[in-house]
């Protein structure tokens, strides 16, 4: 399969690479860069390198481990989504599709999370889909994980105001968001056009000042509006 291509004139997209392996840096680096879309602009042993050239090289996705010296993948996330201004999109690498750190980072701004041991097009796909902003990746096992460790916490107080600006058709968008529908899914579900389903999403971003899909999932779990393992039955 040929990979794709960018639009005559389009930039390709521009990715760091950070992991405290050195193999594991040159090995996502090397397939990464197979792709003429992709560009590897530069690696990092640690959270705070990242920093460092996050100023310096201004990609548009951070991948990113979880676990590193020095300053760790989440507070590196934290701290670069943190930032004013459009910063570069993160995706976290771990080992285990449950690794309890996993929420944290999603918490901290990482627009998802992807296993070590993918396959490379998996990678492909999740780099083009995050840098496209349309969706959150992996969407069952990040939904998975994030109900796992919501029922472990304690419930957020009852929905704030930002919730509460939502129109109810919104507040439907949002709770199939959660459940991990794509903009296809969540126009078949609620008999809508893809198109204003896409309206409807930008505006609960918008509302709850939300970075991406993902924060807009943590803050849909935490606020007891999504039950893990329960259906949405919206419409």
């Amino acid at each position: 399969m040929n990979a794709p291509r960018p639009p005559d004139g389009a930039a390709p997209v521009r990715i760091l690479v950070v992991d405290d392996q050195d193999i594991v840096r040159a090995g996502f680096a090397a397939l990464l860069d197979s792709q003429p879309d992709f560009e590897v602009v530069g690696s990092a042993a640690d959270g705070a390198a990242a920093l460092r050239l996050c100023d310096t090289l201004r990609p548009d996705i951070v991948l990113m481990d979880v676990r590193m010296p020095v300053l760790d993948g989440i507070e590196a996330a934290r701290r670069i989504t943190g930032r004013p201004g459009e910063g570069p999109r993160i995706i976290m690498l771990t080992t285990f599709d449950l690794d309890e750190h996993v929420y944290d980072a999603l918490a901290a701004g990482a627009s998802g999370f992807l296993l070590k041991d993918m396959a490379a097009e998996r990678l492909f796909d999740a780099v083009r889909v995050v840098a496209s902003g349309e969706a959150l990746l992996a969407p069952t096992v990040t939904r998975r994980l994030i109900g796992e460790f919501v029922r472990m916490r304690p419930q957020a107080a009852a929905s704030g105001a930002a919730l509460a600006a939502l129109t109810p058709r919104e507040t439907d968008t949002l709770r199939l968001v959660a459940e991990g529908l794509s903009n296809a899914e969540i126009a078949e579900r609620l008999v809508v056009s893809a198109e204003t389903v896409k309206t409807h999403v930008s505006r609960v971003l918008g509302k709850l000042g939300a970075r991406d899909r993902a924060q807009a999932i943590v803050l849909a779990y935490e606020h007891g509006l999504v039950v893990p393992g329960r259906r949405t039955d919206a419409g």
